[in-house]
C-alpha cells in the first residue's frame, strides 16, 4: 500500500451516509475502503457501481460479535456509521439500540486502542433535546429523548474515558440528515415529508411545531466533514457539533412547496416526531477549518428529482 493513503474501514457502510460515503472519498486521500455491514436492512443496492480510484473490500459481518482485529490491520481510521438510527424504532428496540451502538462500539474502541488505529464516531444533535437558549458543545444539561440519543450519549462519555489512555477520535454530533443517497431511508423529517409530499400524501406535522426550530445536515456537509477530519488528521478527542444550519419545520414544509406546490398538511400527534425545538451552535468546528456548503433547497430538489418519475403534481 501507498503508505501517503489511506485505509479506511466502516461500519454500517451501506446506509443513508456510508452508501454516499463510499463513493466520495478523494483517490489522492483514500486508496482503500473496507466495507463492513451485517445487511440487516437489505441495502445490496449500496454496493451497485461504485467508483473506480479506489479499491473496496465489502464483509458481511455484525459488530455485536465480529473480531475487529482481522479488519484492523491494515486500517488508519474506522468510520463507525453501525446503529439502529430510526429514534421511534429505538423506543421498541431498546435493549437492541443500545446492543449495537454502545456494546459495539466499547469493543471497537478497544480495539482500535490497542491496534493504534483511529475512531470517528457520528453522534447526534438530539442529545440536547429541548433547549430554550442556542446551545454548544458545552451545554451541561443534556436531555435525550429516546433510547438512539441515551446510547449516543452513553457511549460519548465511554470514548471520553479512553482518551487518557490513549485512543484517537473524534466525536461529531450530527444534525437531521437530508440529502440524496442510494441508500437513503425516508424516516427523519426532511426526508419523510419529502415521500410524504412525492406520493401526494399529507405532511404528518405535529400541531405545534411549524416554528420549531432544529438542526439539519445535507447529507453534502456530512461527507464532506468525513473527509475534512481524515485530511487533517482531527483525533483529538474533542465533540464537534455538525450542521448546514438550524431550520422550523415552516422553512422545510416551504422549500418542498417550491417544488411540490400542492402539498397538503396533516398536523398529528407523535411521541417523537418534531416535537423537540433547539438551535445549535457549529462555531467550534467551523473554527478549525471546515465551512459547510450545503443548502436546504438544493438537498430537497435533489431527493425530490429522484422521485420524479412517480409524482403527482
Amino acid at each position: 500500500m501507498n503508505s501517503g493513503k489511506k485505509t479506511i474501514l466502516i461500519t454500517g457502510a451501506l446506509g443513508h451516509i456510508g452508501s454516499k460515503l463510499i463513493r466520495d472519498f478523494s483517490p489522492e486521500l483514500v486508496e482503500k475502503v473496507i466495507i463492513l455491514d451485517n445487511l440487516s436492512t437489505q441495502r445490496y443496492a449500496s454496493l451497485f457501481n461504485l467508483p473506480g480510484g479506489i479499491k473496496y473490500e465489502f464483509y458481511e459481518d455484525d459488530i455485536r460479535t465480529v473480531d475487529f482485529s482481522k479488519y484492523l490491520k491494515e486500517a488508519s481510521a474506522v468510520i463507525h456509521l453501525a446503529a439502529i438510527t430510526d429514534a421511534p424504532s429505538s423506543v421498541d428496540k431498546k435493549e437492541e439500540s443500545f446492543e449495537v451502538k454502545l456494546e459495539g462500539t466499547k469493543r471497537l474502541a478497544g480495539a482500535c486502542l490497542e491496534s493504534g488505529v483511529s475512531l470517528l464516531f457520528p453522534s447526534t444533535t438530539s442529545v440536547y433535546g429541548s433547549q430554550e437558549n442556542l446551545v454548544d458543545e458545552a451545554c451541561a444539561e443534556l436531555k435525550p429523548q429516546s433510547p438512539y440519543a441515551e446510547s449516543k450519549l452513553q457511549t460519548e462519555e465511554y470514548l471520553k474515558s479512553l482518551k487518557s489512555k490513549g485512543l484517537k477520535f473524534v466525536i461529531c454530533r450530527l444534525g437531521t440528515i437530508f440529502g440524496y443517497s442510494v441508500g437513503m431511508r425516508f424516516h427523519t423529517a426532511v426526508n419523510k415529508f419529502i415521500w410524504q409530499a412525492a406520493n401526494n400524501l399529507p405532511l404528518t406535522v405535529w400541531k405545534t411545531a411549524l416554528n420549531q426550530r432544529r438542526p439539519y445536515l445535507d447529507l453534502s456537509d456530512c461527507i464532506g466533514a468525513v473527509n475534512f477530519i481524515l485530511e487533517k488528521n482531527l483525533w483529538d478527542g474533542e465533540i464537534y457539533n455538525v450542521l448546514t444550519n438550524n431550520f422550523t419545520v415552516e422553512d422545510i414544509i416551504n422549500t418542498i412547496k417550491k417544488f411540490i406546490p400542492n402539498l397538503k398538511i396533516s398536523y398529528v400527534d407523535s411521541a417523537i416526531m418534531n416535537q423537540l425545538s433547539y438551535d445549535i451552535d457549529d462555531k467550534k468546528f467551523r473554527s478549525v477549518g471546515f465551512v459547510p456548503q450545503g443548502n436546504l433547497e438544493d438537498g430537497i430538489k435533489e431527493t425530490i428529482n429522484q422521485l420524479r418519475g412517480i409524482l403527482r403534481i
